[in-house]
């Protein structure tokens, strides 16, 4: 089975476009916006992760905006409390879009782990506030961030810590980047393990617990065209056990990679 999503515009962001919030005036960042607005569309593609959805695969509409302190990209609003050359404090509100239909599971994939799909509920998008602090020096740029659900969807928390460095290479900008993204047990139950209406149904009792999910990724941009410019990411989350193990995600899963290419118009 092959989805794919259009996702309208002002909902989604180009996750390659505005990821890291300290720049040095007039230095150019593969992972930032080189102005004050910006728009833009992208397709990206993600290997398949839960039973029988096949490759996940979007279009996304793209819209940004980078003020002093205020910003807005895509589906997250933030503020600056603190933004200087070397340190950035922000807060922000943002979608969190893990939604799965219980219909895109595929039937047979989870008849296999002795799940019927017709037992299964909706797993849905929600809010999440947090709080990020990014720090940056000659040798890169290292972030942490919190984000907790404040729709109580899954009534759980993520926190994750990353570290980026970005480069020049002629006219192409590359961010490499690593980190940790580590899921509360809420959280990682909610889009990874079975719901308690659904044990109820019959459905086998999974709970992953709290996770941690190491990963890797680099973006490129390449500015043409005046105003123009191609932005690229790609990057492989890698998966604990605790998740690999859900009678939810697709067999013999360590891993899923995913990759964005796209254009953005500044102005």
């Amino acid at each position: 089975m092959r989805i794919v999503r259009i996702v309208p515009l002002l909902l989604l962001s180009l996750p390659v476009a505005v990821s890291a919030q300290v720049r040095k005036d007039g230095e150019e960042r593969a992972d930032m916006a080189p102005s004050n607005w910006s728009v833009g569309i992208a397709a990206g593609s993600r290997t398949e992760l839960y039973a029988g959805e096949g490759n996940h695969t979007r279009v996304i509409p793209f819209f940004g905006y980078e003020g002093e302190r205020f910003y807005f990209r895509g589906i997250t609003a933030g503020y600056h409390l603190i933004k200087r050359e070397d340190v950035v404090v922000d807060v922000f509100l943002g979608g969190r879009l893990d939604a799965m239909d219980a219909k895109d599971f595929g039937r047979r994939d989870l008849a296999r782990r002795g799940i019927n799909r017709d037992l299964l509920s909706d797993r849905d998008d929600s809010v999440d506030a947090g709080a990020s602090v990014s720090w940056r020096g000659s040798a890169g740029e290292v972030q942490l961030e919190v984000k907790a659900d404040i729709l109580d969807v899954s009534g759980g928390f993520q926190a994750d810590a990353s570290y980026r460095y970005p480069m020049q290479a002629g006219q192409w900008l590359l961010t490499p980047a690593v980190g940790v993204t580590v899921l509360s047990k809420d959280l990682a139950n909610y889009y990874y393990g079975t719901l308690d209406k659904e044990v109820r149904r019959g459905v086998v009792d999974y709970r992953p617990g709290s996770a941690t999910i190491p990963y890797v990724g680099v973006t490129v941009a390449r500015p043409f065209a005046e105003k123009w410019r191609f932005m690229a990411n790609v990057g492989y989350q890698v998966l604990p056990d605790e998740i690999k193990d859900s009678p939810l995600i697709a067999e013999d899963t360590d891993g899923v990679a995913q990759a964005f290419f796209g254009v953005v118009r500044s102005f």
